[in-house]
């Protein structure tokens, strides 16, 4: 064997064992973060994986996707968010619950933070502004406080009758719940109507609540937009029918699982543009200039079915300006 021959054999059995010893470079991690359940979820948890795939990343191929469903366990979160900061994570996705974006806003200046929440991020304290957020934090924002005196105003047209109305507040996010309460109170000072507040943050309270119409019969039940109120979807369409009560939502979730009417932004198209901008950020987009994206299309939802259930006769004039009409 000559001399050159000899060295490259030898250079080449050197550099074997290494190459086949070695790791594949560790996918980057994004910490999911949902008070909802993996049934609940799922719809959104695939429109989330869907915008990551527009943006180039397939989870299990070249990301990791550690989904932490908290099913309104809400004390989880500061201990969840500790362990995600400590093995620094790529990034932090939540696409769906304000109250755990405020948390983890609190707890890191440097992990990014890709949001959904229902109120303004900058009033919020998680953007400096909307086209220049500043920070480590961006998302979508779905305006769901800003159309809420929308749905009271279509609540009534669908009961034209009412005085009374419920409304049906989650004490636990603090911040969702004071919005709520400053749009309503101030739709319903224009429109006319009494209104009567319940609490509730677990499934027996949402119980609880239902058990007091009873005494008090109001005409109609204005649901807070809470993602705690969307993963009790079924529980509350069920109370809803039971008590023959008329109820809208914030979300079309709320409707197909047999609520009577919901009005609002599309849910998913926010989760996906969460999983857009994980993806973009993933891809070395800084959070600090990708602006927040704000809700455009909005959607007013009748289950037809329900209606029938409740003995409540649908005005022509509201189906003709439904975006959808479930049968």
């Amino acid at each position: 064997m000559t001399r050159r021959k000899f060295i490259a054999a030898l250079g080449g059995a050197a550099a074997w064992p290494i190459a086949a010893g070695a790791q594949r470079p560790a996918m980057p991690v994004i910490g999911y973060l949902n008070l909802g359940s993996p049934e609940s979820d799922a719809a959104n948890a695939a429109a989330f994986r869907k915008g990551l795939g527009e943006s180039g990343y397939v989870e299990g191929q070249n990301v990791t996707v550690e989904y932490h469903w908290l099913d309104s366990q809400a004390n989880r979160v500061p201990a969840l968010l500790d362990d995600l900061i400590r093995r620094s994570v790529a990034v932090i996705a939540i696409p769906g619950t304000t109250s755990i974006t405020i948390a983890a806003k609190a707890k890191t200046t440097t992990i990014p933070i890709v949001f959904g929440v229902s109120e303004d991020p900058v009033r919020l304290g998680l953007v400096a502004s909307l086209a220049r957020p500043g920070g480590n934090a961006t998302g979508f924002n779905s305006l769901r406080r800003e159309v809420d005196a929308k749905r009271m105003a279509l609540l009534r047209d669908l009961v034209p009758k009412a005085l009374r109305v419920a409304v049906l507040l989650n004490p636990s996010v603090p911040t969702t719940m004071e919005a709520t309460l400053r749009e309503v109170q101030e739709a319903a000072r224009v429109i006319g109507l009494q209104l009567h507040m319940l609490h509730a943050s677990t499934s027996r309270e949402i119980d609880a609540a239902f058990a007091t119409f009873g005494r008090e019969r109001p005409d109609a039940l204005f649901v807070s937009g809470d993602s705690f109120f969307i993963s009790r979807r079924v529980q509350l369409a069920t109370l809803a029918a039971r008590e023959r009560i008329p109820t809208a939502y914030s979300d079309r979730e709320n409707v197909a699982a047999g609520g009577l009417m919901s009005h609002g932004s599309n849910e998913m198209e926010g989760y996906r543009q969460v999983g857009i901008y994980t993806g973009q950020i993933l891809k070395g987009a800084n959070p600090a200039d990708l602006p927040v994206v704000q809700a455009t299309r909005f959607e007013f939802i009748i289950n037809l079915q329900t209606a029938r259930t409740i003995g409540l006769d649908v005005p022509p004039t509201l189906l003709a300006l439904a975006t959808e009409v479930i049968e």
